[in-house]
Formats: C-alpha cells, sequence, structure tokens
C-alpha cells in the first residue's frame, strides 16, 4: 500500500446547517456546503500535502447518525482539550473527557455532535 489506509470519511447529519455551525465553532474552520442533487455535502478543509484524510458531513435520508453504531472517526489535535472545552457551547456533549492511552500514544476524548454523532479526538499531549 502507498498511502494510508483511509482516504475519506462521511458523517451523517440530520440539520446541515446546525451541523456546519457546530463543526465551524468546534475546529475553528470553515465548511463549505454543496448540493449534489438532494445530497448536501459540507466539506472539511483540506490541503495537499497534509498528513490524514479529509471528508465530509453528508445529510441525505440514507445516512443515520448514531453514538453507538458504526465506525469511529477520531480528529487529530495539538491538545484534545482545545476542542472538547468548545463541543457543549457548540451543541454537543462530552462523553469521555480527556484521557491518557498511554504515554506513547497520546490522549483521547469522545463526545456527541450537534447531529447524535459518537466522534472522537486525539492529541500527543
Amino acid at each position: 500500500m502507498e498511502q494510508n489506509m483511509v482516504g475519506w470519511f462521511e458523517i451523517p447529519v440530520v440539520d446541515m446547517d446546525r451541523a456546519k455551525a457546530f463543526y465551524n465553532e468546534v475546529f475553528q474552520i470553515e465548511i463549505q456546503v454543496q448540493d449534489f442533487a438532494g445530497t448536501l455535502m459540507g466539506w472539511f478543509p483540506w490541503a495537499e500535502g497534509k498528513a490524514g484524510a479529509s471528508g465530509s458531513l453528508i445529510q441525505h435520508e440514507a445516512y443515520n447518525p448514531s453514538t453507538t453504531e458504526g465506525v469511529l472517526i477520531y480528529f487529530s489535535s495539538v491538545d484534545v482539550q482545545n476542542e472538547l472545552d468548545r463541543i457543549e457551547n457548540a451543541g454537543g456533549k462530552i462523553l469521555r473527557p480527556k484521557t491518557q492511552i498511554s504515554p506513547e500514544v497520546g490522549y483521547m476524548g469522545v463526545f456527541s455532535d450537534s447531529e447524535g454523532n459518537r466522534i472522537a479526538l486525539h492529541s500527543r499531549k
């Protein structure tokens, strides 16, 4: 394999405007939304040459948010506490506070977003 295994992800949403506002506030980014014949996609920022995968929010009847089912996505962070501090104010809920995985691996935290998805964070400090 010539690249990292994950190339793309999609996070289901019920309300694209609410989800976009949530992720913009928590990660201090600007998500761009496009309508593809009734499927709304909100693109996370992506830059050529940077490590990691990109993805989008997606609003379509075939996609359902869940805090108990499906894949758990980890967003990279300088310090997970930075984003965790913005979760509740943005309309989410902290499911697991900043927790050390191990000294070698770093820290993680888990939250429920504005749509009811379980999402994780990872940082080295």
